[in-house]
């Protein structure tokens, strides 16, 4: 890949989603096109490139580009601690708020190949018995197709349930098909898996007592990442809880949220009014 053919696949990729893709990203970039680029059938990345420039395809060529460079990686119950959060802070909390009308709605927003919400799942299963009578709702948001249907499929393999998922929520929560698990329908049924680019005009969506959008804003310039966390409040009712990346944080971004801080490590909430 030339540097005239990695400027133009940085300029599309912000274009279509907001991304910044830094310099020093070229040899991923360089992995996954040529990658892409041998599955459709190009002789190298740059005739691909020169297609994505000018050729028909480059529509559809572009979207798949793009997924892609967007595709992240993602493992059960990643960083442990949010979810602990959740599990003895969070949730205990909205339970009690939400009492009466018995209604709870969780986003897990970039949510890849779906580790983050099966996660949420079960700990729901596992640690609320008392939701069982609740509309309960999980909605799970990413913009590379590709992932999401790898998500909607529940199934993963064998490496990828050996990262963070305990063996015995694996054998409760999953069967094993060959050499790969198979999400069960108990917590399968209980995810509505959505395509959502961020920097776009959103589908309709309902008010959400819980954002998980970890690890994303990293690759958003200041403004995009404003609007966003402008969006999110807007799509947060009280108390309204907004889970971030470790190095991530709404100061200065907007003022709308408070950190929360826990044990190990922190979300932000609804400022109070």
């Amino acid at each position: 890949m030339t540097k005239a053919d990695f400027e133009f696949i940085r300029q599309l990729i912000q274009k279509e989603s907001g991304m910044i893709l830094d310099t020093e990203k070229r040899y991923l970039a360089e992995t996954r096109l040529g990658r892409l680029a041998e599955l459709e059938g190009y002789g190298s990345t740059s005739m691909m490139v020169r297609e994505l420039q000018n050729g028909e395809r480059s529509g559809v060529l572009a979207r798949k580009a793009v997924e892609a460079m967007t595709i992240a990686e993602t493992l059960f119950f990643r960083d442990m601690h949010p979810f602990d959060a959740l599990r003895k802070v969070v949730l205990p909390d909205l339970v009690a708020k939400r009492a009466a009308e018995r209604r709870l709605t969780i986003w897990s927003a970039a949510c890849a190949t779906g580790q983050e919400p099966y996660s949420i799942a079960m700990i729901l299963q596992e640690e609320f018995s008392a939701l069982k009578d609740w509309a309960v709702s999980i909605i799970a948001s990413d913009i590379s197709m590709a992932s999401l249907e790898r998500a909607k499929e529940g199934r993963f393999r064998q490496i990828e349930v050996n990262r963070g998922l305990p063996a015995a929520l694996l054998i409760k929560y999953f069967s094993q098909t060959g050499s790969e698990w198979q999400a069960k329908k108990e917590i399968q049924r209980m995810i509505d898996f959505r395509r959502i680019n961020l920097t776009e005009p959103w589908p309709y969506l309902p008010l959400f007592d819980v954002v998980l959008l970890r690890n994303v804003l990293i690759y958003f310039d200041v403004e995009t990442k404003k609007a966003i966390l402008g969006k999110i409040r807007r799509q947060l009712r009280p108390p309204g809880y907004l889970f971030l990346g470790s190095s991530e944080t709404t100061m200065n971004l907007d003022a709308g949220f408070e950190r929360v801080d826990f044990e190990h490590g922190a979300c932000f909430r609804l400022v109070r009014t």
